[in-house]
């Protein structure tokens, strides 16, 4: 009777199985909502294993590093860029100063002709 009983059993769960694949089969949209949830659990219960959690820490770790290293990059190439601004300001003061120096010369020796000429329409 042993036998039997577990023959049946078995008989059992393969219609069991049979029909749960006609109804999976019947409503595809249920069990493509279900696939998700699985996958889901799946890879949450893949996280919770030591090694999976160290590669997903490794791999976030490489990215931070790759972003502060572009960051950094941007950053000196911004320095670079603000420090020719400020060399190139600096020469426009240096010629700024020449040529304010140079009108200042030229109003002195304009002054100077005035009075002389004025001079000599006085006298």
């Amino acid at each position: 009777t042993m036998t039997s009983n577990t023959v049946k059993a078995d008989e059992n769960r393969s219609k069991r199985r049979k029909e749960m694949e006609n109804e999976a089969s019947e409503s595809p949209q249920l069990s493509s909502l279900e696939r998700p949830d699985l996958a889901l659990s799946e890879s949450l219960q893949s996280l919770y294993k030591p090694e999976a959690l160290e590669k997903v820490l490794n791999d976030m770790n490489k990215e931070i590093n790759n972003l502060l290293s572009k960051y950094a990059h941007i950053l000196s190439e911004r320095a670079a860029m603000d420090a020719s601004y400020v060399e190139e300001l600096e020469g426009i003061l240096k010629e700024a100063r020449i040529i304010e120096n140079h009108l200042k010369q030229k109003r002195e020796s304009l002054r100077h002709r005035f009075t002389v000429i004025a001079n000599t329409l006085q006298s």
